[in-house]
């Protein structure tokens, strides 16, 4: 019988979210027991082969690319979760949605306090994905099934997750897991 499949990616974030599933420690080889990694960067495997049955989001969309991503994953997802505050509500990133996009890139690209840009251009290259107007979270652009709260959430916080939905149990974390003061 096929394990079931999970994959993660990571959109706009930091990965802090990825090194919190790696920090299950000696439990990554039960994971491993328990699934087949698909499209992950965990694994390197760069596009989906197939359908799966959990797929993990870090980060929120903060260009075109991040866009595809998420809902190219949705698509191929039975269950999908966002990890960690900028999945859940845009995080740092999503600082910048008080700024006007033109307004963010001449700072960061101009007028910055250590920028050098002798052309004084900002790029545009069309290899560069096309950043939005602002930083939005996974569940304002697809169906999100799940949220785990946390900057990263912890370790425990995630495998405890990924066993219960792996064991078709109700996703419901103790207080201890998922409070945060």
């Amino acid at each position: 019988m096929a394990k079931p499949k999970v994959a993660t990616t990571s959109l706009c974030g930091c990965f802090g979210c990825h090194m919190s599933i790696l920090d299950i420690d000696d439990r990554i080889l039960k994971l491993v027991e328990l699934v087949d990694f698909d499209k992950s960067p965990i694994d390197d495997i760069k596009e989906f082969t197939g359908p799966v049955d959990i797929g993990l989001i870090e980060g929120g969309c903060a260009n075109e690319e991040n866009v595809r991503v998420l809902q190219d994953f949705r698509k191929h997802c039975k269950i999908l979760i966002s990890v960690g505050d900028c999945a859940i509500n845009g995080g740092i990133p999503a600082m910048r949605n008080m700024i006007p996009l033109k307004e963010c890139l001449e700072e960061a690209y101009l007028n910055g306090p250590t920028v050098h840009n002798p052309s004084g251009k900002i790029p545009n290259d069309v290899e560069i994905p096309l950043l939005l107007n602002k930083v939005y979270p996974a569940h304002e652009v697809v169906k999100i099934d799940y949220h785990l709260p946390g900057c990263p959430p912890p370790a425990d916080t995630i495998w405890e997750a990924l066993v219960a939905l792996l064991n078709n149990k109700q996703l419901d974390l103790p207080y201890e897991l998922i409070k945060y003061d």
